[in-house]
């Protein structure tokens, strides 16, 4: 008597944010919303994870999906405030010291200071 069972197998990636969660500028929308990411890429059966073939560490921006893998000799310096790719100290987000919209209507004065 022969059984034909089916065997499920693949490698699925999981991304989890790691570290401080500093946000920093995105390169490409200019948002930001960009985090450092740990990418692991896990062989699953029956689609439970049973073992992590790679790992890497990156940058990953929120709202436009733009990634970038850090290097193995960088991983550890992720802390200081550099930002992807370039070195270069990144700006953080500050809120500006402006007024919001306020819309003039029709017989109001405008008031410019």
């Amino acid at each position: 008597m022969f059984f034909c069972l089916p065997i499920f197998f693949g490698c699925q990636t999981k991304i989890k944010p790691e570290g401080e969660q500093v946000l920093r500028l995105c390169p490409r929308c200019h948002n930001v919303t960009v985090f450092p990411a740990k990418s692991t890429t896990w062989f699953e059966l029956f689609w439970v994870p049973i073992v992590p073939i790679s790992k890497k560490h990156m940058w990953l921006c929120g709202t436009c999906q733009w990634k970038e893998n850090v290097p193995k000799d960088q991983v550890g310096l992720r802390s200081n405030n550099t930002g992807p790719s370039t070195g270069a100290p990144l700006q953080t987000w500050i809120p500006p010291n402006q007024p919001g919209y306020q819309p003039a209507y029709i017989g109001q004065p405008v008031n410019k200071t």
